[in-house]
């Protein structure tokens, strides 16, 4: 395969990775502060339309952006209600929180099917966008791209090396530890599914602002459910979520260019590769058993005045 045909599926990739990776970042960080978050395909949504909202009244992609993660950290928000104060299953909540947001977001949309709005558009970096193969792939992208590449060095560095951070973390290990400490292990997971929201809010956004340029009902596509299968999968590290949402998105690239190029497969057969790989992505993981381990709390309410 020649590089002409390489480049443009190594650069789709990136693209098709990059909403996957904020949402998946997003979920870390609820996970790591012990909430188990099944929602994030319903923020996603909600986020993707938000963005499209905000961005098509104001022609500001960037309000766009904060409200895709606002209305996303609000459903965040919902699901801390239903598990920290009326201490309901996480799981429960978390599949609810995927119908309340798809349904949401479909029934608000459908005026606006097909509408396209402003958004972010692929520009060239300087000097880094004309190394050969390295710049055609990772430097002709949009900003939102952009940040992606500093989004897991970010969150590294929040959770290990800042106070907040290793909070928020001690919430998910060992909510007692942390309240000995003198901290709030209540707060540090509101603080978790809130911000955790926001990121997968902003996974939304690229959707209808960079991805499509427009609305359509469902768009997120089942990427709010490989971002949770993804967290599995990198050990609740982020690196380690880089490497598998880029892999998600070439497949989701490769498929989509097999389809242009009028391959014999069925096209239902092709669209089910990025979930086959999630099946096995898992299967994966599973069975190495190796890694760090999920947070210890995860899943776990904290009682009132516990």
């Amino acid at each position: 395969m020649s590089l002409e045909l390489v480049i443009p599926i190594l650069a789709a990739a990136i693209q098709s990775g990059t909403p996957i990776l904020y949402a998946t970042l997003g979920e870390m960080l609820t996970e790591r502060s012990g909430v188990l978050n099944l929602g994030v395909e319903g923020m996603m949504i909600f986020g993707a339309f938000g963005a499209f909202l905000f961005t098509y009244f104001s022609g500001n992609p960037w309000l766009g952006l904060f409200m895709a993660g606002f209305f996303a950290g609000m459903l965040g928000l919902v699901h801390g209600v239903v598990c920290q104060v009326f201490q309901g299953n996480q799981v429960v909540s978390g599949l609810a929180l995927t119908i309340l947001g798809v349904g949401l977001a479909d029934y608000l949309g459908t005026p606006y099917v097909g509408v396209a709005t402003q958004g972010f558009y692929p520009f060239d970096f300087p000097v880094l966008s004309a190394i050969p193969l390295i710049g055609p792939v990772f430097f002709r992208q949009d900003a939102l791209v952009y940040i992606s590449y500093l989004l897991p060095l970010l969150f590294w560095f929040f959770m290990n090396r800042t106070r907040w951070g290793l909070a928020v973390a001690a919430a998910g290990e060992n909510p007692a530890a942390c309240a000995a400490a003198g901290l709030s292990p209540r707060l540090m997971r509101w603080m978790g599914v809130f911000w955790g929201g926001f990121l997968v809010g902003l996974g939304g956004a690229y959707m209808s602002l960079a991805y499509t340029h427009l609305w359509t009902n469902n768009m997120t596509g089942g990427r709010g459910w490989i971002a949770v299968a993804l967290v599995i999968f990198a050990f609740w590290r982020p690196g380690r979520a880089v490497f598998g949402a880029y892999l998600f998105g070439g497949i989701m690239a490769f498929q989509m260019r097999l389809q242009a190029m009028g391959a014999t497969l069925p096209s239902s057969l092709l669209l089910m590769l990025p979930y086959a790989l999630t099946i096995v992505v898992l299967l994966f993981s599973s069975s190495r058993g190796k890694g760090r381990a999920a947070p210890a709390a995860l899943g776990v309410n904290i009682e009132p005045g516990e």
